[in-house]
């Protein structure tokens, strides 16, 4: 293969994208879930529109696949203005914001996608854009420098992060508008899997959109990609109906259980239970075990097996709770009481 075919066969899919793309709500009317969260954001967009002013900075916190960036895209359409797409670790130099920021027309809409992880000097840049919509840069060097200050357009920022904790203060509080989008409740992913299986021309009976959201772990990006790949088994072992049947069929063969999880989540659970009888264990030691990076196993599988509450963290490392080992089908080992013959004398 060549290096021009191998660069091409490591692009996604124009197909996958196109539909990715379709499948996001275009209007605050169409984005399904978040009540309260579109009920501020209503108030603050027709303020905004009342005034004829650009809407006040946003940030929107939150774990991945729950629609921040679909919601940057709706402030820039309910207002009637252009968006442009970024994110932090794409803003490595200041020249790259400075590019950026003098290339935006009045009312436009910036979006930084993880946006804790800038850099400090580009976050310094930033300070007086959205405090001030000035731009402060320094011509020439040594002693023969000087700084100038450019005005810049007037436009909303619109951040998203999935850590907040890593924002620095000074850039938050310069948020006029924070708001943290929550996992989803089965009947908004039901709505939000009927509505993508409209769209993508799917046969999807209703009791089969309840099966794929009741797998979808809370998260509509989740629902979407297993909507997809139970369209795909649904076409080739069957008759293209997306049934309850061939939803669970169709999920039990891309390895996703009646509770969401995957996989990896069942094999962190199985080395928690049965090599290390239920823990406590160490991230590292529990990493090396499923040969994953210590890093993915805490951000991605851990908070959804926490959340779920077959997953302890104690600072003696993990621990498996009854529920873990009810869903293996395991039965977890007695628990000694004090003074009982089970616990060893200190000095054995």
């Amino acid at each position: 293969m060549s290096p021009r075919e191998e660069i091409l066969s490591a692009q996604p899919d124009p197909v996958d994208v196109a539909e990715e793309v379709s499948l996001r709500p275009r209007r605050l009317a169409d984005f399904v879930g978040q009540p309260q969260l579109k009920e501020h954001l209503e108030i603050v967009l027709e303020a905004a529109r009342r005034r004829h002013e650009p809407v006040d900075h946003v940030l929107l916190a939150g774990p991945p696949g729950l629609g921040k960036t679909s919601m940057a895209a709706i402030v820039a359409a309910e207002m009637g203005v252009g968006i442009r797409i970024t994110s932090g670790p794409a803003l490595v130099r200041t020249g790259d914001v400075a590019a950026i920021l003098t290339d935006l027309q009045e009312g436009d809409v910036l979006f930084i996608d993880e946006i804790h992880r800038l850099g400090r000097a580009v976050e310094e840049v930033l300070y007086p854009a959205m405090e001030d919509f000035v731009l402060d840069i320094v011509i020439g060097k040594g002693p023969a420098a000087r700084s100038v200050r450019l005005p810049l357009p007037k436009f909303t920022l619109v951040g998203a992060t999935t850590r907040t904790g890593l924002i620095t203060g000074p850039l938050r509080d310069r948020f006029g508008f924070v708001a943290r989008l929550d996992y989803y409740a089965a009947a908004d992913l039901h709505a939000i899997v009927t509505r993508s299986a409209r769209i993508l021309g799917v046969d999807l009976d209703p009791d089969g959109a309840t099966e794929i959201a009741g797998r979808s772990r809370g998260t509509p990006r989740i629902a979407n990609r297993l909507l997809k790949r139970v369209r795909d088994f649904a076409e080739v072992r069957g008759d293209g109906r997306v049934t309850t049947a061939m939803a669970s069929a169709g999920l039990a063969l891309f390895g996703v259980d009646a509770a969401g999880l995957d996989k990896v989540d069942r094999a962190i659970l199985d080395a928690v239970c049965r090599r290390f009888g239920g823990g406590p264990v160490g991230l590292s030691t529990l990493a090396v075990s499923v040969g994953e990076e210590t890093e993915t196993v805490e951000e991605v599988y851990e908070p959804f097996l926490l959340q779920l509450g077959m997953l302890m963290r104690t600072p003696r490392g993990r621990v498996a709770t009854p529920a873990a080992w009810q869903h293996l089908g395991l039965e977890p080992p007695p628990v000694p009481g004090p003074g009982s013959q089970g616990t060893p004398d200190l000095f054995q």
